[in-house]
This record gives C-alpha cells, structure tokens and sequence, in this order.
C-alpha cells in the first residue's frame, strides 16, 4: 500500500516539476532562451536539454528499455557539460519536443514497474537500485534544476514562481 502511494506521489512530483520548467521558457524569445548567464555557459533551454538527456537515461537504459532517440553516451567525456547549453542549431521545438517524448517513455516505465523493480547505474557508486531510488533522483534533479531556472529566468526579465 505505502510503496504504491510512495510511487504515485513522486510521480506526480516529477510530472509537476517538469511543466515547471516547460514553463520558464514561456514568453521569452529565442535569444534569452539561450542567453548564458553563468560562466558555465548554462542556458534555460539547456537545463531542459539536459533534464530530457537524464531523464531517459534514468527510466530507460537503467531499467533495461532504452529511449528510442539516439543519445549521447553517458561516459562521453568529451560531450559532458555540453548538455546545459542549447545553441543556434538546436530548436526550441526539438528540445522542448523531446523532453516531452521522454517524458511518455519514463511514464510508461514508471507506470509500467513496481516501485521495487531493479536497475543498474552504472556511473553510481551503488549501482543496483530500485525504481524508488531513481524516482527520488529525478525528483530531486528536476528540482534543483528548476531552481537554477528560475534564477536564470528571473536574471532575464524578473519572473519568478512555478508557473501562470
């Protein structure tokens, strides 16, 4: 009974967080989406590039049912970082649109397992884990994400909460 109330709950975090950040790039224009505005170069439309990048890789290759988009590789040293920057030749559109591809995928996983199902991650100094461990990261970095957003949104044209 807890474990599906436990997996319920996150979910319905998860889904709320991610239009959170769908949001914070509502009516802004195609420059100030892809304004960088820390030394690192992170982007708005970056932070959802990248938030699609983990999320399929956490609901996907870690539970056995890959995304079905290619994408990097999760040890690609020479790629990493390059995820929270969008630039001219990505569109709006294809990130925004993936990320909500993704978001279909990782709800069928979600959906689909029980909370106790187990993945592999392999880049994690534990490795085997539960779909409620990876619940719990994604919650968290879709969180902590969406508050880098709103600093970065805020910088642009003050804007500031979870959405309308």
């Amino acid at each position: 009974m807890i474990d599906e109330f436990a997996k319920d709950y996150l979910h319905g975090d998860l889904r709320e967080l991610r239009e959170v950040m769908v949001w914070k790039l509502e009516g802004l224009s195609d420059a100030d989406v892809r304004r960088p505005l820390t030394a690192s170069g992170t982007n708005l439309l970056g932070l959802v590039k990248h938030l699609a990048l983990s999320e399929s890789r956490y609901f996907g290759e870690v539970f056995g049912r890959p995304f079905p988009e290619p994408l990097p590789r999760w040890d690609d040293l020479a790629a990493r970082g390059s995820d929270m920057r969008a630039d001219e030749s990505e569109s709006r559109e294809d990130i925004v649109g993936r990320y909500r591809r993704v978001w279909a995928h990782s709800d069928a996983t979600i959906s689909e397992l029980a909370v106790d199902s187990p993945g592999h991650v392999p880049w994690w100094p534990r490795p085997d884990v539960m779909l409620f461990n990876v619940l719990v990261h994604l919650v968290t970095e879709t969180a902590r994400h969406a508050g880098h957003a709103d600093i970065l949104r805020e910088q642009l044209d003050g804007a500031t909460g979870e959405g309308r």
